[in-house]
């Protein structure tokens, strides 16, 4: 399974942006897909994550200002990221897994810059 994410950029704190990532190969064992993400200097840490059932799970520094969700027929998971701030910038990473919550594979993350 491949995975390519798409979608990141530099916006002003209190924007949106929406993160899309793509999988591609043997996808029909997925059923974890996620997003986790790092700031420079930390750990990475984990965003949020659907379910193939639909069931979501976010971080609270994100809740209720980030949806996740899913395109199970083309194997895509979308991030709307929306009331940016600046504690948001980092490089966000997707994830995908046959268990649940779960990772087997990881994209090759795309930045995300929130200027004041």
């Amino acid at each position: 399974v491949q995975l390519q994410a798409f979608g990141g950029g530099v916006v002003q704190a209190g924007g949106s942006l929406r993160l899309s990532c793509a999988a591609s190969g043997s996808t029909f064992s997925i059923h974890t897909m996620g997003w986790y993400r790092q700031a420079p200097g930390e750990q990475r840490e984990f965003v949020a994550s659907i379910y193939s059932s639909g069931t979501t799970n976010y971080a609270d520094s994100v809740m209720g200002r980030f949806t996740i969700s899913r395109d199970n027929a083309k194997n895509t998971v979308y991030l709307q990221m929306n009331s940016l701030q600046s504690e948001d910038t980092a490089v966000y990473y997707c994830g995908a897994g046959r268990g649940w919550g779960t990772y087997d594979y990881w994209g090759q993350g795309t930045l995300v810059t929130v200027s004041s």
